[in-house]
């Protein structure tokens, strides 16, 4: 802190021996000893007070980067996700197309024994009466 040499602290007691006394100077030497010591824990409060503040401000960038790219990212991945999402719409509507397009092509090829097609449903004949409301089925 001060750049003192030994020959100038012998100097300064001899000068304090002169001036404070004998008598008094033990107790003055204590209480100087005393107030060094509290200004010294002071200056390494502050130094340690200013460390904490300077990671401080770093984990605060810190954060707001991590939080950027984690935005960037879930950006990214919602772009891909969409884009995944209508390729596989357009292609379950172009199979939807074609197959709706090959169903009358199929219908007309698979037809049963007496004549009628298996994905058709069944015509009502006339030879079958139709139960009505009004009279009852015998």
């Amino acid at each position: 802190m001060f750049d003192v040499g030994f020959s100038e602290l012998i100097v300064i007691g001899l000068v304090a021996l002169i001036v404070i006394g004998p008598q008094r100077l033990p107790t003055v030497a204590r209480t100087v000893g005393h107030l060094l010591g509290r200004l010294q824990r002071y200056v390494n409060d502050v130094k340690s007070d200013i460390s904490r503040e300077m990671q401080l401000e770093e984990l605060k960038k810190l954060q707001e980067q991590v939080a950027s790219q984690a935005r960037d990212m879930e950006k990214q991945v919602n772009e891909q996700m969409s884009s995944v999402e209508s390729d596989l719409n357009a292609s379950i509507a172009q199979g939807i197309e074609e197959k709706a397009g090959a169903a009358p092509q199929n219908e007309m090829l698979a037809v049963s024994p007496n004549g009628t097609s298996f994905g058709a449903s069944p015509e009502p004949t006339l030879s079958e009466p139709t139960p009505t409301a009004d009279k009852p089925a015998a």
